[in-house]
């Protein structure tokens, strides 16, 4: 293969890797106590595991997290920046030395920005959230300021050019479809949660804030973020996901031979045996990587499950049982806080990851993405904000399907229940948590396929669609209520992490006492 007949947009995407690792950290970074570091790493994997977010999200999540307990009583950029930095350097968000003294002022220059920006935001008595928008803002400029790889952005950018076309909205603009297939990419493939959608929208709408455009970013902000969530929250969001998310595995895997060879890249494309040997060595490494990434969301999401099942079942649950019945029902109780975890591990057994021949399918689509300017990698995604209904009768019978399959699932489930004599609050406990596992266990099973390159669908796909669909669409949406009112992080958040941090701060004060009185023995 001739490295000359490559696309111009892969041109470009290589040309941006090979530039890109010219640069390095020049300066002598921060560096902490290797043996605080320790204990605060176990810390946030223990905290990290009651959150379920991807872990994509999580050093983003971590910094908002900080911000949010650091400016709980006030504070400006001068104050917190040098602490956020150690306790990110603490947890291991950033290797150690990885961010130098200069960069702990441009961090506070950007905390006093959005500080003076949410002041503005106030005074304006605007009816909005202006906190939770502010540290969603803060933390995502922070992250994507402290992070020093940019390939991520770079293959974004790749993905979304070569993918826009093939999205057609009969009814609305060019520039919507446009943002659609950003925001897209975005999920899909960087895993940006909302804090960073928001960001990335910021930054498309107002620019990079700064002391010029303060004032001006503030007079509009309320606009801006009203087109923002318009776009964030648009109808046909879910479907042009789903599409982008099924064309993904190529980039992948050339996005993991760009990491690997970065600036051989090209020498690498231009020998043909060699080039496909390293795909399938990266399709494979990428496979056991996705294997171990399903089993620590399957340990995180059993944890998870277990922590919020024993508040439930012992403060609502046997409580109501007690009142009732004027005694804690056990089997109830123990079915109860059981049954969620074992399905989930259950399920789990059945989760495969690819095999060669989707390798090989891989193989041949990354060669129509890196040779063909306009590559067709699948059917062209057309939809409609008002689709015509041509069958009224047949919307009818969907419709009437569709809830037939929430009555069906939900109550085979509460009459099975019912026969093995449960109270009505442990009925629901116990559907509250079997929809959490579904949803939780659909997600890895996503994750499992994230690599498969789709040829048909599954003989059963329909069958299990029908009876578990449901089921998930509600788990999602109590999963993303739960999120919000999680009290197992209120507690670590307000009421244990500040005092653990603190004595984390007095250990490697300590510690660096002991080092110097040790140096000056000689």
């Amino acid at each position: 293969m001739d490295q000359r007949n490559l696309s111009r947009l892969a041109n470009l995407l290589i040309t941006s890797i090979e530039r890109e690792e010219i640069k390095k950290q020049t300066k002598l970074g921060i560096s902490v106590n290797r043996f605080v570091s320790e204990i605060a790493s176990w810390y946030e994997k223990l905290r990290n595991a009651m959150d379920y977010r991807d872990e994509e999200v999580v050093r983003r999540a971590a910094i908002e997290r900080i911000l949010k307990r650091r400016l709980l009583f006030g504070g400006n950029g001068i104050k917190i920046a040098p602490i956020l930095i150690r306790e990110l350097l603490w947890a291991r968000y950033f290797p150690e030395s990885s961010i130098s003294e200069e960069e702990i002022d441009k961090v506070a220059n950007v905390i006093d920005l959005y500080l003076e920006l949410r002041q503005h935001l106030i005074r304006q008595k605007l009816k909005i959230n202006a906190d939770t928008l502010i540290y969603q803002l803060l933390s995502s400029n922070l992250e994507v300021m402290l992070n020093k790889n940019k390939d991520i952005d770079f293959i974004s950018n790749f993905i979304f050019h070569l993918l826009k076309e093939q999205v057609v909205i009969t009814d609305d603009s060019k520039e919507t479809r446009d943002v659609q297939v950003f925001l897209a990419v975005r999920r899909s493939f960087a895993k940006d949660d909302l804090g960073f959608l928001r960001f990335r929208m910021f930054e498309q709408y107002f620019g990079e804030l700064n002391k010029n455009n303060l004032e001006s970013v503030a007079a509009n902000f309320k606009k801006g973020m009203d087109e923002m969530d318009r776009q964030i929250n648009y109808k046909l969001k879910d479907r042009i996901s789903s599409y982008i998310k099924k064309q993904l595995p190529p980039f992948l895997i050339f996005s993991e031979i760009l990491r690997r060879e970065r600036t051989n890249t090209r020498a690498l494309i231009a020998e043909q045996e060699a080039f496909r040997e390293s795909i399938f060595e990266a399709a494979d490494s990428r496979y056991q990587t996705i294997s171990g990434k399903v089993h620590r969301a399957i340990v995180r999401s059993v944890i998870f499950i277990l922590l919020t099942k024993f508040i439930f079942a012992f403060s609502v649950e046997a409580t109501y049982n007690n009142l009732v019945y004027g005694e804690i029902i056990w089997k109830s109780t123990i079915i109860n806080i059981l049954t969620p975890p074992i399905l989930m591990i259950i399920a789990s057994l059945f989760i495969k990851t690819p095999d060669a021949k989707n390798t090989e399918r891989i193989y041949e689509r990354m060669l129509n993405i890196l040779f063909t300017e306009k590559p067709q990698l699948d059917r062209l995604l057309t939809l409609s904000l008002k689709p015509v209904r041509k069958h009224p009768i047949l919307d009818f019978i969907f419709t009437f399907l569709w809830w037939a399959a929430f009555i069906l699932s939900f109550g085979s489930i509460i009459y099975l229940l019912k026969g093995l004599e449960f109270s009505v609050v442990s009925q629901v406990v116990f559907i509250f948590f079997l929809v959490l596992v579904s949803l939780f266990t659909y997600r890895i099973y996503q994750t499992a396929q994230s690599y498969t390159v789709r040829v048909r669908q599954s003989l059963l796909a329909p069958i299990v669609d029908f009876f578990f669909m449901p089921i998930i669409r509600v788990g999602r949406r109590l999963a993303e209520g739960l999120a919000q009112i999680n009290i197992f992080l209120y507690i670590f958040d307000y009421l244990i992490e500040t005092p653990f941090k603190e004595v984390f701060r007095f250990l490697e004060q300590w510690f660096f006492f002991l080092q110097t009185k040790r140096e000056e023995l000689g």
